[in-house]
């Protein structure tokens, strides 16, 4: 078994650390699985504060993977994407159109959302959206693909895709 490195990254302006459902659930579903959450940040719907707790993470922490929580709508404050793109080195689009398909088959306001994902350095960030709800379906998405992605961004498992 693979140990990944997580980071998780709330963007609200009206979330506190106790209102941060998504955030508190996503920690859950990384710890069954055995992976560390090697640093949280609940920041505010901006661009730079969002960038900046995503390189902090990758660069100080060390994060494999970034999940963010929020921001990933049509309001006007929803502007993670934007901060995801600021900070990407390459682009990882299947991931976040896999959500966006498997969302649709619940909820038709998944095709709303804007979430995007891709790499900073060696680090896989992935938005998600800020509910409990949708969060937790969306790494039920993605979670079997993780341990591979981390390998292949450090040049590992172009052998088999079952590895």
């Amino acid at each position: 078994m693979v140990e990944l490195r997580i980071g998780i990254i709330t963007c609200s302006d009206t979330r506190t650390e106790k209102s941060d459902t998504a955030g508190r659930t996503l920690r859950g579903l990384i710890e069954e699985r055995g992976w560390s959450v090697v640093a949280y940040a609940l920041v505010a719907d901006v661009v730079e504060q969002i960038a900046e707790a995503m390189v902090i993470q990758a660069d100080e922490a060390s994060a494999d993977i970034i999940f963010t929580c929020g921001g990933t709508g049509l309001g006007p404050r929803d502007v993670t994407p934007e901060a995801t793109m600021l900070v990407a080195t390459r682009m990882a689009p299947g991931i976040a159109e896999h959500i966006r398909a498997e969302s649709m088959r619940i909820t038709g306001h998944a095709m709303l959302s804007r979430g995007i994902a891709a790499m900073y350095g060696r680090t896989l960030v992935i938005n998600l959206p800020g509910s409990e709800k949708a969060a937790r379906e969306s790494f039920g998405f993605v979670v079997d693909q993780l341990a591979h992605a981390v390998l292949m961004m450090t040049g590992g498992g172009h052998g088999s895709a079952h590895e």
